[in-house]
């Protein structure tokens, strides 16, 4: 079967001003913690009728070249300081972009895409045994044929998360459509404890100091693959509508409880107990039993940092469960104990604990943090559909992947598309391919009747 993607060549991008010599940028420890990891995302866009073949190319491509001119630490490269950490050497040695051609309309794309061939959009190369001479941030730019673009972009999680690399792409395409960057971004160190900040006779926040410390020593053992079947792995894309969230926040509400109170789970704190009690029963766990699960938080708020803080604040905790009495307020008890974990993550101390703990704590070996557990992650910050490169066409879709997927798979929750109501959530689920069959085919899931925008073709 002929590709439906050609790749027509790739060339380096560098910034329209030089860079000034000397210039560094340092990660931080949660940056370093996220070197074994890559984000890739895609952005899709109906296109205008009547443009030339690679005129939008054209026009991306100096865009980008201007907007670099502001990130020197995006067109840089890796060196390792006199501590054997990594550092970006700011040399203006640019990014990789990628240019492509794909068959038929990005409609008729995004009718029949998965997986395998999403990722055919989103350019990536692990890093050279000469991480001098690797770009970590590259670009892939695809034209269809019938009309449409998909904006690829992958960077290695050690010096960007979700957020970062959403807001970068925003300043893109604000830079494209007006010539301006209305978000700025900021390239500065993690900030202190503030001084009179502490409460007395404090206690560190010991679970989320463990869970890192267990993550870190688990990298002497192997990390089971996620998949046991034919070594792939499938991604689910689901769509939940306004009512259907509310639907599933009320039927995770704690029992007896009253409405619009504390008690009430936020959409993301639903939907991880949704597909935390689904993703258990397809594993085969029944009666009081869930899966090992961590949730993956944004901290910048916590931090006092931001939106455009330039590095890694995706904190990673354990959700530990009690006993259920109820298998019929399985969900319930699941969004409580997930509520129960992120009230406790969004207090500015037990954060700093963890930053002071890794500071101090040096270590050799680099963790996967969404290694052993199925990981979920709350991303519903990303400013996914204000990326306007041409006036009048928003992005129709945004796809966001954070890789490799290990052990028990992993649930993204994103904002949806604009006009689909405040509560609506996109939500990405991979998984081996055997559990993503029954994931499509599950009651608990199905009775919220989400639209499965992105599926399986296992025939392809």
């Amino acid at each position: 079967m002929t590709s439906q993607v050609t790749f027509i060549c790739k060339r380096t991008v560098v910034s329209t001003k030089p860079v000034q010599p000397g210039k560094y940028h340092h990660p931080s420890v949660l940056d370093r913690l996220m070197e074994k990891n890559h984000l890739r995302i895609v952005y899709y866009y109906r296109s205008t009728r009547g443009v030339e073949a690679g005129e939008m190319t054209r026009k991306l491509r100096e865009s980008l070249s201007e907007m670099l001119t502001s990130f020197p630490a995006v067109t840089g490269r890796l060196q390792k300081n006199d501590k054997g950490h990594w550092m970006i050497k700011c040399n203006d040695a640019g990014v990789r972009m990628v240019e492509a051609r794909a068959r038929g309309s990005v409609e008729e794309w995004l009718k029949n895409v998965d997986r395998e061939k999403e990722l055919k959009l989103i350019h990536w190369e692990d890093m050279f045994h000469k991480p001098y001479f690797w770009s970590t941030f590259y670009v892939q730019l695809t034209e269809f044929e019938g009309g449409g673009l998909a904006i690829g972009f992958s960077c290695i999680h050690l010096l960007a998360d979700p957020i970062c690399a959403t807001t970068l792409i925003k300043a893109w395409a604000d830079t494209t459509l007006a010539g301006t960057l209305h978000t700025p971004l900021f390239f500065h160190p993690l900030p202190p404890r503030r001084l009179g900040n502490k409460t007395p006779n404090h206690e560190p926040y010991t679970a989320l100091i463990n869970h890192y410390k267990s993550s870190i020593d688990q990298t002497l053992s192997t990390v089971p693959p996620l998949s046991t079947n034919n070594g792939k792995n499938a991604t689910i894309t689901l769509s939940f509508t306004d009512p259907m969230v509310r639907a599933c926040m009320a039927m995770a509400r704690t029992p007896g409880a009253p409405p619009h109170t504390s008690h009430d789970p936020s959409p993301f704190e639903a939907l991880a107990g949704l597909f935390w009690v689904c993703l258990s029963q397809i594993k085969g766990l029944h009666g009081n039993q869930l899966l090992d699960m961590s949730i993956c938080l944004d901290t910048r708020k916590v931090l006092g940092l931001d939106k455009g803080y330039f590095g890694n604040c995706m904190v990673y905790n354990k959700v530990l469960h009690a006993e259920f009495s109820d298998n019929k307020n399985k969900l319930s008890e699941a969004a409580r104990a997930i509520r129960q974990v992120v009230k406790k993550m969004n207090e500015n101390e037990g954060i700093m604990d963890l930053i002071e703990w890794l500071e101090n704590n040096d270590h050799n070996s680099l963790p996967l943090m969404n290694g052993q557990d199925l990981i979920c992650a709350n991303l519903e910050g990303l400013d996914l559909y204000s990326a306007v490169f041409e006036e009048g066409f928003e992005p129709i879709r945004v796809s966001c992947y954070v890789e490799p997927v290990v052990g028990l798979g992993q649930v993204l929750v994103l904002p949806s598309p604009p006009g689909e109501g405040a509560m609506s959530r996109s939500v990405m689920v991979t998984l081996s391919e055997d559990d993503g069959i029954k994931l499509c085919e599950d009651d608990l899931v199905l009775q919220f009747c989400p639209t499965i925008t992105m599926g399986m073709m296992i025939n392809n």
